[in-house]
């Protein structure tokens, strides 16, 4: 994309919903018919889905989740950087709060974002499994590979994004970053009110448990599938998956992808990124 076709922060950009980065009128590469991996014989080309359309309640009053900020940036800017730092991710899909969508264009365009990447906003739905399904139904043809990755993980290093990508690409239907668990896990008896005592009922292995983050990574027409075929309500796509009967695998995850959901975690975040600074010049 030339710089001549990048809307600047006073410019009008397009309607929520239309890509940003192309010429009036004219397709992205996204939609310009570009012939698939398989004919193309290269490897398959990337797009990701942000979810960004929950509240974050549990970080207290205040705007929406992905739009806190961290270090000046809202949250959400520092996670599409963080896809868009891969040099094989070319769209970025940001599923708005379902009223939120300008807002959210508005704030991708007043910030520097790569040149080489594409975005794209859409409004959510009342549910993370909903908004997803609508980042899908809005990805154009000829991306094989599809990273769906939560805005309140902001810090998610390239490299393992990259890692995600490359096992999808491999061949792999779904794959996950995950991270041994440092604590032993007990499975407990909800109690019927909150912060009575509960039961403990079992306690897992914990050498075969592990903490699942994001981005998940999966070949485009099996996660459309899943989410055509599972109704079930999920905490993670790569569950619907699993639901087909099809294998997910893992890759290494990194501390740093941490999720961002209590204030404690914003203070967090507030210190990995000064130690950038101050170590990488980040």
């Amino acid at each position: 994309m030339s710089d001549d076709s990048r809307p600047s922060p006073a410019q009008a950009g397009p309607a929520a919903g239309e890509h940003t980065r192309s010429e009036a009128g004219a397709p992205t590469h996204a939609e310009a018919g570009a012939p698939s991996h398989a004919e193309a014989g290269s490897p398959a080309r990337v797009a990701a889905v942000i979810p960004a359309a929950g509240r974050g309640v549990r970080l207290g009053p205040g705007a929406p989740k992905a739009l806190r900020t961290l270090n000046g940036t809202p949250m959400l800017i520092h996670a599409v950087r963080a896809l868009a730092a891969s040099r094989h991710v070319t769209l970025v899909i940001v599923v708005a709060p379902p009223d939120g969508a300008p807002e959210v264009k508005s704030l991708l365009d007043a910030h520097a974002l790569p040149e080489r990447t594409d975005f794209l906003v859409v409004p959510g739905g009342e549910s993370r499994q909903e908004s997803v399904k609508l980042g899908l139904d809005a990805l154009p043809p000829g991306h094989g590979v599809v990273l769906v990755h939560d805005a309140a993980r902001p810090l998610v290093p390239v490299d393992t994004v990259d890692a995600v990508i490359e096992a999808v690409r491999d061949g792999a239907p779904a794959v996950v970053p995950a991270l041994p668990l440092a604590d032993t896990v007990k499975e407990v008896e909800p109690a019927a009110t909150p912060g009575d005592p509960e039961p403990v009922v079992a306690t897992p292995e914990r050498a075969r448990l592990r903490a699942v983050q994001t981005p998940q990574g999966f070949d485009r027409d099996t996660l459309v599938r899943a989410h055509e075929t599972v109704t079930d309500d999920v905490t993670d796509d790569a569950s619907m998956v699993e639901q087909l009967g099809l294998q997910v695998v893992t890759v290494p995850g990194h501390e740093e992808a941490f999720k961002v959901t209590r204030p404690l975690d914003l203070v967090l975040a507030e210190a990995v990124l000064a130690r950038r600074r101050l170590n990488d010049g980040f």
